[in-house]
């Protein structure tokens, strides 16, 4: 196997990752997971790697995570994404899908459905009500989708979305 290539830049104090990351919907529930040892939620995906297309990276970022195939579907946001997290300031381009995730996934609403260890970090998944009152209870960043959850967009949007006080080194 050849050795990865993630789009990853550091500066410093600063890094710049590109992430993609996938919505799967399920009567009325979107997939979240999050590594155990932190206090929020994400959507599932990962890093890009270069010679890639944003869609082959969620399909492998899915295999890899959850064992299944994917089907991708349109491109919601397109997101500049500036935030603080482990000390740093970080800059990421996000790109969210929508994915179709396979009926032979686990579906049991709220309740953990997928463990798995992805380097040093443990993952979990859950399937949570696709609702900005249980996104926001959640504390799933970035913190617009909340806003939008419930109403999708019907073409792309691109944001820039600014997270917090960057300046703290």
């Amino acid at each position: 196997m050849s050795k990865r290539k993630i789009i990853r830049l550091n500066a410093g104090h600063a890094r710049y990752q590109m992430r993609v990351a996938g919505l799967g919907f399920r009567e009325g529930h979107v997939l979240v997971h999050r590594a155990v040892h932190e206090p929020f939620w994400t959507f599932p995906g990962g890093r890009a790697e270069i010679g890639e297309t944003s869609e082959e990276t969620l399909r492998r970022e899915m295999i890899e995570e959850l064992g299944v195939e994917v089907a991708v579907g349109r491109l919601l946001w397109m997101v500049e994404n500036f935030f603080r997290y482990e000390r740093r300031n970080w800059h990421e381009l996000g790109l969210y899908y929508l994915m179709d995730i396979p009926r032979s996934f686990p579906f049991h609403p709220e309740e953990i459905v997928h463990r798995l260890k992805d380097g040093d970090d443990h993952l979990e998944f859950k399937w949570v009500p696709a609702t900005r009152e249980a996104l926001v209870a959640l504390d799933i960043p970035p913190y617009f989708i909340a806003e939008e959850i419930e109403s999708l967009p019907l073409s792309a949007r691109h944001l820039v979305w600014r997270d917090g006080d960057l300046d703290k080194a």
